[in-house]
């Protein structure tokens, strides 16, 4: 008589369906429970061993025994197997259909930064749409921008990670782009940061090429998030620690929390990393370490053992998280996010560090923020060229015969033997393209950068001119005449601006004459050696840190 109620597996017996829930599984045959009865037709033991012929007729029954158990375990473990693949391949057509994933539009190939090579550039956005969401966000219905957004660099050896947050009230260019639909939207030459996403129809490829022209880091892919994903992703995980320094009542997202440790999930989860007018200054930049302090203690929840040991936790946090999740296309399968997890699973928490790109004041809004150089242009270039804001060393450059020069300086061609070579992370060039050629002046900055000249920027194109120049304030000759000599021009390319203040750069013109890459420097340029002074950083596996 069948049972009404399914008995447990006895001890060590291992049920291939756990974690999956009940009305998926496939059904499983049980294999024989311990001290079950002989299978029909089994010969009963012998009833005496005494004797020559006793002992064969023993050692016989025991070796059909053996045979039959043999056989029996196989058929067993056939059908485990055949359940087990069925199960597979449920969980992935399951998964697979979860994913909603986008072809972004990036442009042509010249105006991109030049590839990462083997280290990886993920941009991760937090958009904070409210469409479906009811009136209990605020602004029913919004479409949504780039709320949160951060820049992962995982380094080419997998040895550490850099994320890198940009403040959504950053003022930036935003160029022109086209979306997945076809519609292209013209640029902005100064807008929020997080206008990059949702104005006038933006995608998540526009806030990609925002991010790539801001900060000359080309990025592989994208991963959007919104508040859903927030709060299904922290249940899945069975909560995610959460430290106050003091006690938080925050009507604008419903945060109320008193002062100490606490594990959040869902709602109350969404309401910790959306507050900001309870905490600090009450503005972008005291929010932005309180969403790395969650990021970093969901990632040392994902990576526990209870976690990674639980198919039930398991089960919840791969389809929360492929539910919640738009992807670009490269990545948009389960095989090819299991491999981008795996790939990005294999740095150690400890050498996570997230940090936020440099700002200051806008002079012009005092409600919005602008890079400041060249700190920001510091972290860019570290993040470029794979440098770890945990041990940001560069190995030595081959020194020239009688030089003394660091491999970060640039001498001046006109300077004397005695006079102090010119430092090229410390030059403010603007680059303006003149030379006819799409894409060229990024392409220069691309270049430059990577010489050592970490400030260098684009501006907007100019008329057509025949001749390469560079134009420099009164007392910033050495300047122009190193940035003259990388780029192989000849000295009298550069010349003084009588307009130009004390306080301004030196502009890069490019003519029709301009050189496909600029020459390799007397003395070559290098990455920079350590991260700015002051830089605000959060490690990922600092459980003190406290929203404040």
């Amino acid at each position: 008589m069948q049972q009404d109620r399914q008995e447990a597996a006895p001890a060590g017996r291992v049920d291939p369906a756990a974690g999956i829930p009940a009305q998926h599984r496939r059904a499983v045959a049980p294999g024989p429970a311990d001290g079950a009865a002989p299978t029909p037709g089994t010969a009963p033991g012998p009833a005496r061993t005494g004797g020559r012929a006793g002992r064969r007729r023993l050692a016989n029954a025991k070796r059909d025994r053996r045979r039959r158990a043999l056989r029996w375990t196989a058929g067993v473990g056939a059908m485990v197997l055949a359940a087990g693949c069925g199960g597979a391949y449920y969980l992935y057509q399951h998964f697979n259909d979860n994913i909603t994933a986008v072809k972004v539009q990036l442009g042509s190939e010249a105006e991109r930064p030049k590839p990462a090579g083997d280290a990886l550039n993920i941009l991760v956005i937090g958009t904070d749409s409210r469409e479906g969401l009811g009136r209990q966000y605020g602004d029913e219905g919004s479409t949504g921008h780039a709320d949160t957004t951060l820049l992962f660099h995982v380094a080419k050896d997998r040895s550490n990670a850099t994320v890198v947050s940009i403040p959504r009230d950053l003022m930036v260019p935003i160029p022109d782009c086209e979306t997945t639909a076809g519609k292209k939207i013209p640029g902005s030459a100064r807008a929020m940061f997080n206008e990059s996403l949702g104005q006038e129809g933006r995608d998540p490829g526009c806030t990609w090429k925002t991010v790539e022209k801001t900060t000359g880091i080309r990025v592989d892919h994208f991963v959007m998030v919104n508040f859903e994903a927030v709060k299904t992703l922290s249940a899945a995980v069975g909560g995610v620690e959460v430290c106050a320094a003091k006690d938080i009542n925050d009507p604008d997202s419903h945060l109320r929390m008193t002062k100490g440790r606490h594990v959040v999930q869902g709602d109350e989860a969404l309401a910790f990393v959306r507050t900001r007018h309870a905490v600090g200054l009450g503005g972008d930049l005291t929010r932005i370490p309180l969403q790395q302090q969650f990021i970093s203690s969901m990632i040392r929840s994902i990576k526990s053992s209870d976690t990674l040991t639980s198919p039930t936790k398991l089960w919840k946090l791969a389809d929360a998280a492929t539910k919640a999740l738009t992807v670009d296309d490269g990545i948009g399968s389960v095989d090819k996010l299991k491999d981008l997890a795996l790939d990005v699973s294999k740095v150690d928490t400890r050498n996570i560090t997230f940090t936020t790109v440099p700002v200051l004041d806008d002079p012009k809004d005092e409600n919005r923020l602008v890079l400041k150089q060249p700190d920001a242009g510091q972290v860019f270039s570290l993040v470029a060229n794979d440098r770890s804001l945990t041990a940001a060393t560069a190995p030595a450059a081959p020194a020239s015969p009688g030089a003394s020069a660091p491999a970060a300086t640039v001498p001046s061609p006109t300077a004397t033997a005695t006079a102090t070579a010119v430092d090229a992370k410390d030059v403010r060039v603007t680059v303006r393209n003149g030379s006819g050629t799409p894409g060229q002046a990024q392409q220069t900055v691309d270049k430059l950068r990577a010489m050592g000249f970490a400030r260098a920027a684009t501006a907007p194109n100019v008329p057509a001119t025949p001749a390469t120049s560079v134009s420099y304030p009164a007392g910033k000759a050495a300047e122009a005449a190193a940035l003259a000599a990388a780029l192989g021009l000849p000295a009298d390319a550069a010349e003084e601006d009588p307009k130009a203040g004390a306080k301004d750069g030196l502009v890069l013109v490019l003519g029709k004459d301009a050189p496909a890459a600029p020459a390799t420097p007397a003395t070559p340029a290098a990455a920079p050696t350590e991260a700015p002074k002051d830089l605000q950083r959060v490690q990922a596996d600092d459980t003190d840190v406290c929203a404040k």
